[in-house]
């Protein structure tokens, strides 16, 4: 099981250097030895998704994408995502301080897997990252990536 668990690597797509390494220390807090890529923006993130795409990047079995990003916003990203063949089924989790109705039924409606608000308070912050690492990464049993 460990081996499937640590087989799986992560793209997150966040702008916020503090989140990144908040995120990147509760993946390390929990023991969860996963690969993780950030892209630091919208732009970036594409890049990353179109070298999936040709297979000159790993494929993510997991996408942490913030949506107000520079550059290419999370919606757009999403967009892409859901509309190609090579990446529709990879989990997208929306992480994000947006709590505003319209984002939220957006990013179901073009297929996020979830939607959560991130934490303001640390502590809390940390316990989100780990509940989406216990779910995502261990307990979900994601498709097989061809």
């Amino acid at each position: 099981m460990m081996d499937r668990v640590s087989a799986i690597e992560i793209l997150l797509v966040e702008d916020s250097q503090d989140d990144v390494e908040l995120t990147l220390r509760a993946f390390k807090k929990n023991n969860l030895g996963n690969k993780i890529h950030v892209a630091r923006d919208g732009a970036e993130a594409l890049e990353f998704l179109k070298r999936v795409e040709r297979g000159d990047a790993p494929h993510p079995g997991l996408i942490l994408l913030d949506l107000k990003l520079p550059k290419v916003d999370g919606i757009e990203v999403l967009r892409y995502i859901k509309s190609r063949e090579v990446l529709r089924r990879i989990p997208v989790v929306m992480l994000t301080t947006s709590k505003n109705d319209i984002d939220i039924e957006t990013c179901y409606d073009l297929g996020a897997n979830s939607y959560i608000v991130k934490p303001i308070n640390f502590k809390d912050f940390m316990e989100t990252i780990k509940n989406i690492q216990l779910y995502w990464i261990v307990t979900n049993q994601p498709p097989v990536v061809e």
